[in-house]
């Protein structure tokens, strides 16, 4: 390599490198929003039938994300490595390409939860990396590692099993890190309100009528006479406008009472235990559900069941789980959104989401104590204090990397 293509190839390295590593990580924290995000495509692409798979091929496409990320930054197995990048880049983009064009999904999640794009936004974020992509690809061949073959596959293996037991850990409780609108500290009302000169959606409305057998189409500003007869109206979403970051949130009692207000403005303390789905919900640690209710009730706390299953599995689950809480119905999207569990426990006082719990992770009642708010403020400081010390491990490790990358020495492999 001369100067020229050294310096482009050792910048292609750096960009691609970091954007899959960023990509894939804060999809593997988050193995479950990568799951609803296929599931979304299969829906839309009608391969439903594929959905039993999606939380395999979530952990595999993350995991394989991020260590090509990896492997391209700190030059291990280039020749494999560039091929993965270049394979991802081949699949989504026309996938992308389509998604901006035909809209079928609000966003591609290339991102999850942390960082949300437009589709458009996604498509052209491609493409520009399409480009370094390439480079590195056709010079794949004139990299040297400064480490042996087994060095390398030793770093990958490394890496898989990080990576591996991450997913793991944040598919049997909650996420490392939580991106969605519903983290804890947050106070819902805020993130509902549209704020003032926010845009509206644009739509264009097209309407059917008939008259002496023959269907024709007309616009808003030119219907026909009273002669002819009304058929059909089609709605078309020119342009999304402003959607504020909690939307489709409505707590619903069976009966059709709206009691969304009433749990947002409590001061007490108010449980939710949520089910997207109550046939799935996973049944373990039920028993401490049932007896944190009856506790609830004996300090006078509201505990709700939350969920987007219909008045029959609501029987069944009360029936097999001798559940003493009763059900409203709230948006399936919007449960998955709030809780990456089914089911979870969710603590709320005065609109604000105090505390949260994998079904895992139910606390006994001689663990809670009357002040929730001091015992959750403590508890996530102490997680707070992990997160920095594994922080500035990877620091160490991204020095190393830095290092490692600049080594005048090379090797074949």
């Amino acid at each position: 390599m001369n100067n020229t293509t050294r310096w482009l190839f050792f910048a292609s390295r750096i960009v691609i490198g970091i954007v899959f590593i960023y990509s894939g990580f804060v999809k593997v924290i988050d193995p479950l929003g990568t799951t609803y995000k296929l599931n979304d495509y299969f829906a839309v692409f009608g391969t439903d039938w594929a959905s039993k798979m999606s939380f395999i091929l979530a952990v595999v496409q993350n995991i394989a994300e991020f260590l090509i990320g990896v492997a391209i930054l700190l030059n291990l197995k280039m020749k494999l490595s560039t091929l993965g990048a270049l394979i991802f880049m081949i699949i989504f983009m026309p996938l992308t390409f389509y998604i901006a064009i035909a809209n079928p999904v609000h966003d591609c999640g290339c991102f999850g939860d942390a960082l949300v794009i437009t589709n458009w936004q996604t498509f052209w974020k491609n493409i520009i990396l399409l480009v370094p992509t390439i480079f590195l690809f056709i010079n794949r061949k004139k990299s040297t590692s400064t480490l042996s073959c087994w060095e390398q596959w030793g770093a990958v293996a490394i890496i898989t099993i990080a990576m591996a037991f991450t997913t793991y850990h944040s598919y049997n409780h909650l996420p490392l890190n939580d991106f969605r609108p519903y983290k804890v500290g947050t106070y819902i009302p805020d993130g509902m309100i549209i704020p003032e000169g926010a845009l509206d959606d644009e739509w264009k409305s097209t309407f059917v009528y008939s008259k002496d057998g023959a269907e024709k189409e007309f616009e808003m500003s030119a219907l026909p006479d009273s002669t002819w007869t009304f058929v059909d109206a089609k709605h078309e979403l020119i342009k999304k406008g402003y959607e504020p970051p909690i939307h489709d949130f409505t707590i619903i009692s069976e009966d059709g009472t709206e009691i969304t207000d009433i749990v947002l403005s409590s001061e007490n303390y108010n449980f939710l235990f949520i089910a997207y789905n109550l046939k799935t919900a996973k049944r373990n640690n039920i028993d401490k559900i049932n007896e944190l209710a009856d506790y609830c009730y004996q300090m006078g706390y509201p505990f709700y069941g939350l969920t987007a299953s219909g008045n029959e599995d609501v029987s069944n689950f009360i029936s097999e789980t001798n559940a003493i809480y009763e059900f409203y119905n709230t948006d399936e999207i919007t449960l998955k959104t709030i809780i990456r569990s089914n089911p979870g426990l969710v603590l709320l006082k005065n609109g604000t989401v105090i505390d949260k719990w994998h079904i895992n992770d139910i606390p006994n009642i001689n663990e809670l104590s009357e002040n929730l708010i001091h015992q959750s403020i403590t508890k996530y400081k102490t997680k707070a204090d992990k997160y920095f010390i594994w922080t500035l491990i990877l620091l160490s490790c991204f020095i190393v990397s830095l290092y490692l990358l600049v080594r005048k020495r090379f090797y074949k492999c």
